[in-house]
This record gives structure tokens, sequence and C-alpha cells, in this order.
């Protein structure tokens, strides 16, 4: 941390103050009923990600490699979702807009934290699809529990470390003018923006963050369905390929949900209003949306429902 650090070897005090304020939205009437459709996309969100996970613990069939990755991506959506909607209602619904300096830091890691392994999640499911598809002889030897396991430990690690200094950098700030938060929970950006002294490193770590959290992804996403769909064209019939493209279909949709908005978010030239909705909208709704695109698009978890519930399709009668 010496690197980042302007107090080392100087005396110099850091300005740290008692709260920030979180701005939030502004002159927006009947606002009250957006967070009332925020509360509903928890509770979907809540539910769709718990059952997600209680299918895929107590059906034996699902305790694949790919499904350890899924898994994953619903307890980070959860706990995504957890972390953000309950605060936001509290903060605009409730009118509490004041944040202790200590809760705002432990919030920005937590949300970063969640918001990081969404995009890093879709990688793992890329590169499940990548190896299943291209190199399908390989697949069982490549991708095992193991090897997933160690996928997901290492994303993990690194995400908490990135964001860990992240964070940690804002505590080498000084705020002694604003403290206002122009987002509507504790952002890393708004945050340094509004210190009184060099924000230099936290400037550069803003910029590096999306690049490696969101671009590189999206381009290894973009590489591996290009090779997939090189591997498609191989195959002789069109049957093939499309009930090959089929087991893509899921993740496809997950990122079209992920990427889109936050594509939007990050090149529109919109009201300050309006970009606030959409980030919001684009770290929320997501989790609510992944449960529900694998239960409908992937058949294994279908069958997997359906024989907790204890549904079954009725057997075709011949004539």
């Amino acid at each position: 941390m010496e690197l980042f650090n302007p107090a080392v070897g100087k005396n110099i005090t850091f300005v740290h103050p008692t709260y920030f304020i979180i701005r939030g939205f502004s002159g927006i009437p009947n606002v009250k009923y957006y967070y009332v459709f925020l509360f509903f996309v928890y509770i979907v969100s809540v539910l769709g990600n718990t059952v997600v996970m209680a299918v895929i613990y107590l059906d034996y069939n699902l305790k694949t490699p790919r499904y350890i990755a899924v898994f994953n991506m619903a307890f980070v959506d959860l706990c995504g979702n957890s972390t953000m909607v309950p605060k936001v209602l509290d903060t605009f619904l409730f009118d509490h807009k004041k944040i202790s300096y200590n809760n705002c830091l432990t919030y920005c890691f937590f949300s970063f934290v969640f918001l990081s392994m969404q995009s890093l999640n879709l990688n793992i499911l890329s590169y499940d699809r990548l190896v299943a598809i291209t190199f399908p002889l390989l697949y069982p030897a490549v991708v095992t529990h193991r090897s997933m396991f160690a996928i997901v430990a290492s994303f993990w690690l690194f995400t908490v470390v990135v964001v860990l200094l992240a964070v940690g950098l804002l505590t080498r700030l000084s705020f002694c003018k604003s403290l206002v938060i122009n987002s509507f929970f504790c952002d890393h950006g708004p945050i340094f923006r509004i210190a009184c002294n060099d924000y230099t490193p936290s400037f550069v770590i803003a910029y590096l963050l999306p690049l490696i959290i969101l671009w590189l992804p999206l381009l290894f996403i973009l590489i591996t369905y290009s090779c997939i769909g090189y591997a498609l064209a191989k195959i002789a019939t069109a049957q093939d390929r499309l009930k090959a493209f089929k087991t893509c279909s899921s993740h496809l949709l997950l990122v079209a949900t992920y990427y889109i908005p936050v594509l939007t978010t990050f090149h529109a030239s919109v009201t300050p209003n309006v970009r606030i909705i959409n980030m919001c909208l684009t770290t929320i709704l997501p989790p609510m949306l992944n449960p529900i695109i694998y239960v409908l698009q992937t058949q294994e978890v279908k069958d997997s429902v359906k024989k907790l519930l204890k549904i079954t399709k009725p057997h075709k009668t011949s004539h």
C-alpha cells in the first residue's frame, strides 16, 4: 500500500467525516412506487435464487462441475441483492440518508465484491460451454469438480483483494467539503470525487476496475462464442448444431441481461436521475432474472424442479 499512500514518511492527518449523505434521486414525483417495485424485485430474487440453490443441493443429478458455477451464481445474486436492496429501501423510502463513514466503506466493499462476481461468474459459465462444445471428449477430464472449485475460489480471492485495495485507498482521502454522495449507494467513484486531497490513485483504479471486471471478461465471452460458433459450423447436421447451441442459450440470455444495461449506463448521455435509475436496475434486475432464465431455459433444472415437486409429465398413450 505504500505506493498509493501519500502519508508514508510524512506527517499527514486524514480528515474522515462522521457520516456521508447518500443523495439518490432528486425531483422525481411518485418515486415511492419505484421503491415498491424494487421490493418486489428483491422478493422474487430471493425466492428464485433460493430455489435454484436448493434444487442443485438436493438433486444428485445436478452435482456436476457446471452446476458448481450455477450455484455460485445464485449465491452471489442472492447476497448481492440482499446487500443492496434493503439498504436502498431503508435509505430512501424511510429517509435514512445519513450513513456513518465506516459503514459506508463496508457497504461499498460488499456491494462491489458481489457486483464484480456477477460478471466473473458469466466467464466461468462461458469457459464451461467452450470446453463442452469445442472439446467434448476432453470435457470430463478438463472440467472436473476440483478444477471448477479452484476457478471459483480463485475468482473470489481475486475479487476480494482488488475491491479491498480500491476501498482501502478511500481511507487515504480527506473529506473537508461536501459529504454528499451523488449515487444511490456508497459508490466508489462518487465517494473519491468529493475528497479534498489528491485522489489520483483512486481515480486510476476506478478506470482499471471496469477494464478488469467488465470489459476483459466481455472480450473473453465474445472470443469464446466465436470459437463455439466455429465449432458448431463444423457439425454436419442442422439438428445437431441446434441441439448444441441450445445448451448455450441460457448463458447467452444471462450475458445479455447483464451487459446491455451496463453498456447503456457507461455510454448513454442521460440525466443524473436516469443514470442512477439505470445503474440501480443494472445492479438489481439480473439477480432476479438469472434464476428465472435458468429454470425456463435449462431442461435439467426444469426436470429437477418437477421431480422435487413430484410433478411428472403424463405419458403419451398410443391409439
